[in-house]
């Protein structure tokens, strides 16, 4: 699979931008600023339905204009396959497949498949867990684009339960002789408004550790898969400098949760209890603090080199492999189970390399169907990686013609 035409339309600093590109290396050079990463982002905005550099849409669209617009023409076995995203900041996005309008953007996930490596990556490393979850959730809708929907339902559940722990906790404070305060029924005892807050908040722990165990199964299924794509791809780019690892902290009961840690994959059932289980634990604590404390939204991934954990103890240098290796093994995941390479997109990564890690990168991506490498100046690409090159100044991309 590989992305033969990219065209922007008021998508950050690009009024309109029709950009050629195809198979092998394509190097975009361009100094800082000029907006190479504009061009990275939007291919993966197409395969994520997200950005690497911000959490919303809003800084996507060019100053002024009200929606942006990120189409591709997509080759896979030789059949193409026109991809369209329509971003509107505050209102629904939309989304087409081949001219035709779907129902819902999600809908055109797994058309467009890419692995992005950027200088924000950094933070799977030394950053807080956020980046990590992120991280998995991503490659999880990747490679199972189903999973984007279980996500939103969780991430609906969560808010929703959240919003009932803010309303209830007064009712439940005062009922075991907390705070006075807080609204109920007209008519309602004080009994019966604590008894009711309690059954709502079942109900929705239920739906919490439902879908929560779907979410936390399909985790550690990948992560059990990627553990050794890791450890291969890190000691490569290292040059056998230690060895990476990555377990799971699962906020559910003590003894599941030290299952997980040690590499066990526990059936839905089972995580559906342990989760239940570790609500109850946690509910006093909850009603004190009027949030949600337990749940996929609350894990981590917990990277080591060797005995020690990577953040805090790896050098800048070990963090950029750790990183760089978690993405490398996410490509391989990916091409092994779809059978077909993703869109590997490097940006700005060489200049922060050594020139033996930028040498053994260029050995790993040597065979993918197609790379594109961001870069301010050509110097910093191996010269191994030859392909075409394009021109990058603000607002447009102009193909270099060879050997200039």
């Amino acid at each position: 699979m590989f992305v033969r035409h990219l065209s922007l339309v008021d998508f950050r600093s690009y009024p309109s931008a029709e950009i050629p590109l195809g198979p092998g290396v394509t190097t975009l050079i361009g100094l800082n600023g000029q907006g190479k990463t504009n061009v990275a982002e939007a291919i993966g905005y197409l395969a994520t339905l997200s950005s690497h550099r911000v959490s919303t849409d809003q800084p996507l669209v060019r100053f002024g204009a009200s929606q942006a617009i990120v189409r591709a023409m997509v080759v896979r076995d030789e059949r193409e396959t026109l991809i369209e995203v329509e971003v509107n900041p505050g209102r629904s996005n939309r989304a087409r497949v081949n001219r035709a309008p779907v129902a819902r953007p999600r809908e055109v996930l797994g058309n467009v498949r890419s692995v992005l490596f950027a200088p924000e990556d950094l933070a799977l490393v030394k950053g807080d867990p956020a980046a990590r979850r992120r991280f998995i959730d991503d490659l999880l809708v990747q490679r199972q684009p189903r999973w984007s929907g279980v996500r939103a339902d969780y991430d609906r559940i969560l808010k929703q339960r959240s919003a009932l722990l803010k309303s209830a906790a007064p009712v439940l404070r005062r009922g075991r002789g907390g705070s006075r305060g807080g609204r109920r029924p007209e008519g309602e005892s004080q009994e019966e408004a604590r008894a009711n807050a309690l059954h709502t908040l079942d109900v929705w722990d239920g739906h919490l550790a439902a879908l929560g165990a779907q979410l936390l199964y399909a985790r550690l299924r990948l992560l059990r898969d990627l553990r050794g794509h890791l450890r291969e791809a890190y000691e490569t780019v290292s040059g056998g400098a230690g060895e990476a690892t990555v377990t799971y902290r699962a906020s559910v009961t003590e003894s599941v949760a030290a299952a997980i840690a040690a590499g066990e994959v526990p059936e839905i059932e089972e995580l559906t209890q342990a989760l239940l289980g570790a609500l109850g634990d946690v509910r006093e604590a909850e009603i004190e603090r009027g949030q949600c404390l337990v749940g996929p939204h609350r894990d981590d991934l917990v990277l080591q080199l060797g005995e020690l954990p990577a953040k805090g103890y790896a050098s800048h240098g070990e963090s950029w492999s750790f990183a760089l290796g978690l993405k490398l093994a996410a490509y391989r995941l990916l091409r092994h189970d779809l059978r077909e390479d993703p869109v590997l997109i490097l940006d700005d990564v060489f200049a922060e390399l050594d020139a033996g890690r930028r040498e053994r990168l260029a050995g790993l991506i040597a065979d993918c169907e197609q790379v594109i490498i961001t870069a301010a100046v050509a110097e910093d690409i191996p010269a191994s990686l030859v392909g075409a090159s394009l021109l990058v100044t603000r607002g447009s991309v102009e193909v270099v013609p060879p050997n200039e």
